[in-house]
């Protein structure tokens, strides 16, 4: 698939089983990350790999981080369940330098960036994937538990692995008249 239609067929897909990418396929992912845009060249990411073993902690985590905030037994068995939805998981945290010249939020767009190169880089390669985020990325608990400093944004989870569902090899064009501006 050429790289125009990847990107104007672009879709998530939230049902995902095994294979996930391993090997070259896993490493091609996570160099894309790194080939996202980047003002200074701070690579301002950090990728986190879960998979087997790693899915479960993660999986833990979030049911401590519910179980910490008194979210309820139902939203602690949503959390302990939510890491098992993919093979393979990527979290991608913004390692942001408040004192850099190049603004906080260029960073976080920045490591926002990486996660989309590799989500279309799993998809150019057979895999499908969904960037999740949600209340998780701000959770005291979760960002202790995957080691992040003060000034450390998560940007999102990206699930990976091969679609469960087929989805439409093409998707409808959207309108463009509500969102674009000539000037």
């Amino acid at each position: 698939m050429d790289a125009l239609t990847l990107l104007l067929n672009r879709r998530s897909a939230s049902r995902l089983t095994t294979p996930a990418p391993e090997g070259e396929a896993l490493k091609n992912i996570l160099n894309a990350g790194m080939r996202a845009p980047d003002h200074g060249a701070l690579q301002p990411w950090h990728f986190i790999v879960m998979q087997d073993d790693g899915i479960i902690k993660f999986s833990q985590l979030l049911e401590k981080a519910a179980k910490t905030a008194g979210l309820g037994p139902e939203v602690e068995e949503k959390a302990r369940n939510a890491p098992l939805r993919a093979p393979l998981i990527i979290t991608v945290i913004a390692k942001v330098k408040p004192e850099h010249k190049v603004p906080e939020w260029e960073q976080v767009a920045a490591a926002g960036c990486s996660v989309h190169a590799m989500q279309m880089a799993a998809v150019a390669q057979g895999f499908g994937g969904i960037w999740r985020t949600g209340s998780w990325t701000k959770d005291p608990v979760v960002r202790e538990g995957l080691g992040c400093e003060e000034h450390d944004k998560i940007v999102g989870f990206l699930y990976l692995g091969t679609p469960a569902l087929k989805a439409p090899a093409k998707v409808a064009a959207p309108d463009l008249t509500p969102f674009v501006t000539y000037f």
